[in-house]
């Protein structure tokens, strides 16, 4: 009796030692890794680059360091705006360093790459700061998100008002790569789609400096509007040269994508009265503020949308994370499309089955100087958006993960 009572308590012991072991096993490598992969030194530097990788800090920070008990590491590069030198970061990431996810992404042709690498590799991505719509179209794949934006949205949200209102005819000068290709066809078909015509458009090699031929035939097509198909510093540039050449004193200049430190490199002069869709901006509640004073005080500037939003994918990865207790790519996406998304960015969100993640977006305007009441107070929002009314409908889409 004494050798089977003792047999019996062997195996129980054995089986209770093997139940930490099954449980660690679903944290691979006993860390969870996250890598932003982001611009830390071209045109897009401003809108993400450090600040996006600050926001991701903060979300660890928030989270606790920890999740399951297992510690979080947080890695970056740069990926020089080039899809080949993000790609192979991704798969060294994958292959030698044990990254389970990464995030940023701020570049389409770059995000685009690295979403295939990560479904190859069983990894996750998640896409912050890149906008077209392909990545959860077309190209969406099971193991990626889109958190912020797409081109879709922006273009919905930031033209239509515009054609209602009376400005009918629009010249597009447009970023000649994925994303600028992307915000040109999606802005065109809401003008079109609400009685608007297209004057003209050109196509400029990526990275821009010198926009003055373009400006010029903008010019001389007498269009209500000129449209900028780009973003970060080559907006900049772009709206500064077309308030040299006075454009702005005849056509409305409009941005298919813009951010608060834009508007803040090309200062209120320049930029006031331009509309414009967001995703977030510091000075709406007192969440919002409080992320912003702290990401001031660490960044000397406020937020953009993209920062904001890559603060809302890290915490909730996590989060997701914590809910499957494992950071498994196909436990982690259950997680998030199961559970609320709720956050300063992100309010009462949902993670469609697509991978785009629905949540308000806003129309804002830009305050003229003397409507400024301190600095960073740029934006008056004109309109909110929800997600579900902004983003193409899940009927529509070419995802081949949807469910005709």
């Amino acid at each position: 009796m004494y050798k089977r009572v003792a047999a019996l308590t062997l195996i129980a012991a054995a089986i209770g030692a093997m139940a930490p072991v099954a449980a660690q096993d679903k944290i691979s490598g006993g860390v969870v890794k996250i890598g932003v992969l982001t611009d830390l030194s071209g045109i897009y530097m401003d809108n993400v680059g450090p600040g996006s990788v600050t926001a991701s800090k903060f979300a660890i920070e928030d989270f606790g360091g920890k999740v399951l008990g297992k510690p979080i590491e947080l890695v970056t590069a740069d990926h020089l705006n080039k899809a080949d030198v993000g790609a192979n970061r991704a798969r060294e990431w994958f292959d030698r360093d044990g990254v389970d996810v990464v995030t940023e992404l701020g570049n389409s042709a770059v995000a685009l790459a690295v979403m295939n690498i990560a479904k190859e590799k069983n990894r996750m991505s998640m896409v912050t700061g890149a906008g077209a719509t392909r990545i959860t179209g077309e190209d969406c794949k099971p193991t990626n998100v889109q958190w912020v934006y797409d081109t879709y949205a922006l273009a919905k949200v930031g033209t239509l008002p515009l054609v209602q209102s009376g400005v009918k005819s629009w010249y597009f000068i447009t970023a000649d790569y994925a994303f600028g290709h992307s915000l040109e066809n999606d802005g065109m078909r809401f003008i079109k789609g609400a009685g608007g015509t297209v004057a003209g458009s050109v196509r400029y090699p990526f990275p821009g400096n010198d926009f003055s031929s373009f400006l010029v035939s903008a010019q001389a097509s007498k269009a209500d509007a000129v449209v900028f198909a780009s973003a970060g510093g080559d907006l900049q540039n772009e709206i500064k040269q077309a308030n040299e050449f006075g454009l702005s004193k005849n056509q409305k200049l409009v941005a298919m994508l813009m951010s608060i430190t834009d508007v803040h490199g090309v200062g209120l002069p320049a930029a006031q009265g331009m509309h414009y869709a967001e995703t977030f901006y510091w000075n709406m509640d007192d969440d919002t503020r409080k992320f912003a004073r702290r990401f001031q005080k660490e960044m000397g500037k406020m937020p953009t949308a993209l920062q904001a939003g890559q603060y809302s994918a890290v915490l909730n990865y996590l989060r997701a994370v914590e809910r499957a207790k494992s950071d498994q790519v196909e436990d982690v996406m259950k997680a998030l499309k199961e559970m609320p998304i709720n956050d300063m960015f992100a309010r009462n969100a949902k993670l469609r089955e697509d991978g785009k993640l629905l949540h308000d977006f806003y129309l804002v305007s830009v305050k003229s100087p003397k409507e400024s009441k301190e600095p960073w107070d740029y934006y008056n929002i004109v309109k909110t958006v929800s997600g579900q009314d902004a983003y193409i409908p899940l009927a529509d889409s070419a995802c081949p993960l949807v469910k005709k």
